[in-house]
């Protein structure tokens, strides 16, 4: 299973984007500032954008989902309930999860923007898709929401999770890491190995590589443990 980039390109205005590369199977996370192309590549993924130029090749990929930044623009029912049912799920699951069981009749544009948040990302995850596109799935969360979303990103046994983030707070394990700055995508290549070269870390991990550590991961629990080891 993978998703292929083969001298892709795309003019949306004045903005150019530019990629190549392979994303396979397991978790991907797509870093960079606002405005870099990172959304404008999660639409060319999903299919929703065709390049101008270059090839995007599917290979074993029988379904996919994108989450978009705004959730809000997922919401086609009236009710918290109905929204969860049309995703093709039992609510009382889902909800709970979620931390929304008790709003399961309320209007899901009564939700605040981070309730809403979770509930999508609840639902699409729960969908468990082939190819799971998530575009700042952490905007609009508290840290426990981040921490939950984080969770359950990394719960996901098979297929091809991409994230695209600027966060630089809270973020889950990944396997492999990409970097976006002004339309160009830069493959960092499989963590560990991939942290050294990561040029927009997180203040917590270049603090940690600063003092000697070699963390296993981009978590904060990962940066934690290897600033324990090297202080003993």
């Amino acid at each position: 299973m993978n998703l292929q980039l083969e001298d892709v390109s795309i003019r949306r205005g004045a903005f150019a984007l530019r990629c190549s590369g392979t994303f396979g199977a397991g978790v991907h996370l797509v870093s960079g500032p606002v405005g870099s192309g990172k959304s404008t590549l999660a639409l060319l993924l999903a299919g929703l954008l065709t390049p101008d130029s270059g090839t995007v090749r599917r290979s074993g990929i029988s379904s996919a989902l994108l989450s978009l930044q705004f959730p809000e623009h997922h919401v086609t029912c009236s009710t918290v309930a109905e929204e969860v049912r049309s995703w093709g799920l039992a609510p009382e699951r889902i909800l709970a999860g979620a931390g929304l069981a008790d709003r399961a009749e309320d209007d899901p544009l009564r939700l605040s923007r981070g309730e809403l948040k979770r509930l999508n990302l609840a639902c699409i995850i729960a969908r468990d898709p082939d190819l799971l596109l998530l575009d700042e799935p952490f905007s609009a969360l508290d840290c426990a929401g981040k921490r939950l979303a984080c969770r359950a990103i990394e719960a996901r046994k098979e297929g091809i999770t991409v994230i695209f983030t600027h966060e630089r707070t809270v973020l889950p394990r990944i396997g492999t890491l990409w970097e976006m700055e002004r339309g160009a995508l830069t493959p960092r290549g499989d963590v560990p190995d991939a942290i050294r070269r990561w040029r927009h870390a997180p203040p917590y991990l270049e603090y940690a590589l600063e003092q000697g550590a070699r963390p296993a991961n981009i978590a904060l629990e990962d940066v934690r443990e290897a600033l324990c080891r090297i202080r003993g």
